[in-house]
């Protein structure tokens, strides 16, 4: 799908190649990376690149993938859904400059509220490191449940991670209070 969806601050658009250098920038961060299970370190433009270049028009809501801009600031960070065993599954980021400031929580607000209002999925599943408490307490915050604990490998760690396993239902999305 080719979507840009506008909130009071920011722009979540569709990736572009262009992106592939403030994506590496921010990815070449131990202290990004290390929270990510899919993202090696160090994270070079050519990763970027590469993976930019699976980010076809007309894929489906479930690989739907935003770049996030804030205002003056340009490009801060990534969310988007992509398929998993269980269902779709949201993964996110944000460059650490832009850490503790409600980016990621306005940023999650508008891809969930455009996720659930063009599928029929009921459910996305995340999780975050079971060390990464500032992204389990957005989760948290906005209504995720934790369904219980896994070991999931993170590349930039070359390990073996403890995940708390969290899920959003369309009902308990839509009952939350706005």
């Amino acid at each position: 799908m080719n979507v840009t969806l506008h909130t009071f601050r920011l722009i979540l658009r569709q990736p572009q190649l262009e992106d592939a250098e403030p994506i590496a920038r921010y990815l070449n961060d131990f202290e990004v990376a290390g929270n990510l299970a899919r993202v090696p370190f160090p994270y070079h433009v050519s990763d970027a690149k590469a993976w930019l270049r699976t980010r076809r028009p007309g894929l489906p809501a479930q690989e739907t993938t935003f770049c996030i801009e804030l205002g003056d600031q340009g490009f801060v960070g990534h969310i988007g859904f992509h398929a998993g065993p269980r269902g779709p599954i949201l993964g996110y980021w944000l460059g650490r400059p832009f850490w503790n400031r409600g980016i990621m929580t306005e940023a999650m607000i508008a891809s969930l509220d455009w996720f659930f209002a063009a599928t029929a999925a009921d459910t996305v599943i995340s999780g975050v490191f079971a060390f990464n408490a500032a992204s389990l307490a957005i989760q948290t915050k906005l209504g995720f449940t934790q369904t219980g604990r896994s070991s999931l490998l993170c590349l930039a760690r070359d390990a073996e991670v403890e995940h708390i396993d969290t899920q959003m239902t369309r009902g308990v999305w839509k009952a939350r209070p706005k």
